[in-house]
């Protein structure tokens, strides 16, 4: 359960004890896009056109990027998504399977293509996307309640805004009375009802859907405090505000802090956010305090900017100790 200050796993049967072997089982309501990437030295202009010099097709989506990040770390993944039925639909099928990902409630659409994502990496490592939902838009709270199970047998429920709000909220109200902790990262952002917000245990926005949710400035640190604090009245019990180089910020009932990323030399930032929010789920599931939990999902985010991709930049649970052993040995 949530505390105000860190997760704790719930109380279980000695028999479900033995049987779950404490793993930590995440849940995620979202989307499953395919990703398509172009590297160019800068980004274009309106009406322009680049020749780019190099080209990468890969498996995206907010919620898919944050369950495979999630089962990466080794937590127990259920997806509850829906993709077309065409080639990239089969192919994220398989993907899911690859990372060992529960994909009961898979759903397929008979009309809609799968999502698909145009990026854009330009050699400064910034990105812009365009995005095509297709099947994402077509995930109906009927179909999430259809999955009620195993969003009641998840430590936590994560979700975004690339399925309707609707959705959405469905699955957070099955959550809430199970008692299953809610983290929703309200990406893209779009102004959101104050009932969705109070059903979130957890708002964990960047600095952009911050400003889009609230109507204020958040250029300055001072100013990203005030806003999440602003959006924290709005309903959530926590909000953590991803700050890319400048870390993160955490405002709950007990004030703010800051806590400071991890340095490297970034090489593509796509994805960064969703591995700190599909790893956070993880270490808040396992129980770890929430400080140590954002630290860790800090340095998870830098692991990732310093590969190429989206979900191939994601670290496996080995790489990310032995990138924190080092940290603390160079510290």
């Amino acid at each position: 359960m949530y505390n105000g200050s860190r997760f704790e796993a719930p109380q279980l049967v000695p028999e479900r004890l033995l049987s779950m072997a404490n793993i930590p089982r995440i849940c995620v309501v979202g989307s499953s896009n395919i990703d398509l990437m172009f590297r160019t030295p800068r980004l274009p202009r309106p009406g322009e056109t680049l020749t780019g010099r190099d080209f990468h097709f890969g498996f995206g989506g907010k919620g898919a990027n944050q369950a495979v990040m999630a089962a990466r770390l080794g937590a127990a993944v259920t997806m509850i998504t829906k993709v077309g039925r065409d080639v990239f639909g089969e192919g994220t099928l398989r993907n899911y399977q690859a990372e060992g990902i529960d994909t009961i409630h898979l759903l397929r659409d008979a009309e809609q293509p799968s999502g698909v994502a145009g990026i854009v990496v330009d050699d400064a490592a910034q990105n812009c996307i365009i995005l095509a939902p297709g099947a994402n838009s077509r995930l109906t709270p009927e179909e999430v309640r259809g999955a009620a199970r195993a969003i009641e047998a998840a430590h936590v429920l994560l979700c975004q805004l690339e399925v309707p709000v609707e959705t959405t909220q469905a699955a957070f109200r099955i959550a809430r009375a199970a008692g299953v902790r809610t983290i929703l990262n309200p990406a893209p952002a779009c102004q959101l009802p104050d009932d969705l917000l109070r059903l979130a245990d957890l708002c964990v926005p960047n600095e952009t859907e911050l400003a889009e949710l609230t109507g204020f400035a958040v250029e300055e640190l001072n100013q990203v405090e005030t806003a999440a604090r602003q959006l924290r009245q709005k309903g959530p019990g926590m909000v953590i505000v991803t700050l890319g180089a400048r870390g993160a910020t955490i405002v709950n009932d007990r004030g703010a802090e800051r806590l400071a990323a991890v340095p490297v030399t970034p090489v593509d930032t796509t994805g960064a956010g969703d591995a700190f929010i599909g790893s956070l789920a993880v270490f808040l599931a396992e129980g770890q305090p929430l400080a140590e939990a954002v630290r860790m999902a800090n340095a998870v985010a830098a692991l990732s900017v310093t590969r190429i991709g989206t979900q191939t930049s994601f670290p496996k649970r080995a790489e990310v100790e032995a990138f924190l052993r080092n940290r603390r040995l160079d510290g």
